[in-house]
């Protein structure tokens, strides 16, 4: 490859789920050609706009949304922005001039790889769920290259002689320090034996919340070797620490709410077992930390993909999964108790999870990045 500076172009927005690979991918890319320029495609309401300038890059956007299930006048203006979008990306791409541009899914990468397909620059999209999204999905025919985090992807999108399995790339940070120094520089005490960290999102998940409350009030309010840690997310912190007052633990030393926790993977090296939602990067983290899982999918996504997820580490026998509907303090006590009380199980979990990790990710994706771009220079080169 001839290029003093690699210029980049990442999209992918709207959710975590979709911002936090492509900012992982962004990392690796800045990591192994620091002279790299990096720039980021979103829309103007998604969460990419408190996440990428935080991270130093540049972000453009373009106007897009999603397409709403109910009959709305909003999928009127989504019949518009679909057909004046690809238009809108194509005069960005001019502007900024990418030798490559990659999506990681989500409505705001369709109509930039679109654009970018259209001009003959290279492209390739990161699908980091077990289901492909819709995006994903239609632009399977366009990009030139699919990676994809889970195996099972691949059965389920046609262009499957463009699809690369790769695993998902993990941000900096989770080399994490092992159990009992992660517990030191927690604060925790050795006579806890036993640390429960659960989590729904940065912005949190009402059941999930109201759920880990119950538990904390059931099992580390009454068990003195016992701790749990929540983060609630931005919406539910208020209510958490109401009903946890309400049953008289909210003042317990082995009971912890947070709105928000900066540094997970501390917080899941000191942990035990992780009772969370089933994103495809949070498995990722789950798994590269080889801890055992309770994964309660959040039902309020497209095509119910957390669902897919977790029934791929369940059917594994990697986590045990509990579907929101099926959802009981009764049943989540009863695992939760079960699995504190069983060290074997435990450890066959963190096993079998651990083959979910794949710990060269990084490297596979970088890999593709180079081998695409030296493939598409060799046919310009042969170009009249």
């Amino acid at each position: 490859m001839n290029y003093d500076i690699m210029r980049v172009l990442m999209t992918g927005g709207g959710t975590g789920g979709h911002v936090y690979p492509a900012l992982a991918i962004a990392e690796l890319i800045r990591r192994n050609d620091p002279s790299s320029e990096i720039a980021f495609v979103g829309t103007e309401k998604g969460i990419e706009n408190r996440l990428v300038p935080a991270e130093g890059y540049r972000l453009y956007h373009i106007p897009i949304q999603g397409i709403r299930r109910s009959l709305s006048p909003s999928n009127f203006k989504t019949a518009y922005l679909v057909l004046t979008s690809p238009h809108k990306a194509k005069v960005l791409i001019r502007e900024f001039k990418p030798d490559l541009v990659i999506g990681t899914g989500g409505y705001v990468c369709w109509p930039l790889l679109k654009a970018a397909s259209a001009m003959g620059i290279p492209s390739m999209v990161h699908e980091s769920n077990a289901l492909p999204g819709v995006a994903v999905r239609q632009l399977q025919g366009k990009v030139d290259v699919i990676l994809t985090n889970f195996a099972e992807t691949e059965k389920l999108l046609r262009a499957k002689e463009k699809v690369v399995n790769v695993g998902n790339p993990l941000r900096g940070g989770y080399e994490a320090p092992d159990r009992m120094e992660a517990r030191r520089r927690l604060g925790i005490p050795d006579s806890v034996r036993f640390v429960i960290l659960s989590f729904g999102g940065s912005l949190g998940a009402k059941r999930l919340n109201e759920a880990a409350v119950a538990l904390m009030g059931e099992l580390a309010a009454k068990k003195e070797d016992v701790m749990h840690i929540h983060a609630t997310g931005a919406r539910g912190y208020e209510a958490a620490k109401r009903m946890l007052a309400e049953r008289g633990v909210a003042e317990q030393e082995r009971i912890v709410v947070k709105e928000y926790i900066y540094d997970m993977p501390l917080y899941m090296a000191a942990a035990d077992l992780i009772l969370c939602r089933a994103g495809a990067m949070t498995l990722t983290e789950i798994a590269g930390m080889k801890k055992p899982a309770v994964l309660i999918p959040s039902p309020n996504v497209t095509d119910n993909h957390q669902y897919k997820n977790a029934k791929v580490l369940a059917d594994a026998d990697a986590a045990v999964l509990i579907e929101e509907k099926d959802l009981t303090e009764e049943r989540l006590l009863a695992i939760v108790t079960e699995l504190s009380e069983d060290d074997l199980r435990r450890q066959h979990m963190s096993e079998q999870i651990a083959a979910f990790a794949r710990k060269d990710a990084g490297r596979r994706i970088y890999e593709e990045i180079t081998s695409l771009l030296r493939r598409r220079e060799v046919i310009k080169r042969r170009e009249p």
